[in-house]
């Protein structure tokens, strides 16, 4: 996300709605470890929820989809970029802050093209028919550091079954329109600066955005 390239994308804002998924859509499994007091997690553009929603139809017998976070006002995407940088800083005081910065974007999204602050951006598993856990390498938002590279979506040293259960829903997410960050292999996005780039669009359909009703 440290490249200027994602950041040069131009965005024609839409002006596609947030919707709630709990609501918007039932049959998705949400999980409950990212939840926060306002709800701001469960939100997403429509047209990211209708791509989920296709992805989920074309997943094998006994998966589905896990939905773990989605939007992320602005502000809180600012407070985790400044908190990982300064983890960063700490354990690396001799690195400048061109380093920081890009290392940083590798885990955590500059705030100012966050595909989660746009909206556009989900973090999600697999889980069993029943919500039973699936093997998919590491936990959801696993950070380089502690997963020693294994968050990263073509990481070679997986298991047999994390490596299968990965590339089932890559396909799934693919072939729905969404695009992966290869970092995290958790993270699907459509609509964004980052998916615009990715698919050659020439511009992003959705920008950074605040909440109605808030």
């Amino acid at each position: 996300m440290s490249d200027p390239a994602v950041a040069a994308i131009p965005v024609a804002e839409c002006g596609e709605r947030l919707v709630d998924v709990r609501t918007a859509a039932p049959g998705l499994l949400v999980a409950g470890e990212r939840q926060d007091a306002p709800g701001d997690f469960a939100f997403l553009r429509e047209g990211v929820l209708q791509r989920l929603l296709a992805a989920q139809e074309s997943l094998p017998d006994g998966l589905r989809l896990q939905f773990v976070e989605g939007y992320r006002p602005p502000g809180l995407q600012r407070r985790y970029f400044e908190e990982y940088t300064g983890e960063l800083r700490a354990a690396h005081p001799d690195w400048d802050a061109e380093r920081l910065h890009r290392a940083a974007s590798r885990y955590v999204s500059p705030p100012g093209i966050a595909p989660h602050s746009a909206g556009g951006a989900v973090d999600l598993t697999l889980a069993t028919a029943d919500g039973g856990h699936v093997d998919m390498g590491t936990p959801v938002n696993a950070s380089p550091e502690e997963s020693e590279g294994a968050c990263y979506t073509g990481a070679p040293d997986l298991t047999p079954a994390a490596r299968t259960h990965r590339r089932v829903l890559n396909a799934a997410l693919t072939a729905a329109g969404l695009v992966n960050y290869p970092t995290e292999w958790w993270h699907w996005s459509y609509g964004d600066r980052y998916w615009a780039l990715a698919t050659g669009a020439d511009r992003a359909l959705y920008g950074p955005k605040e909440r109605d009703g808030r």
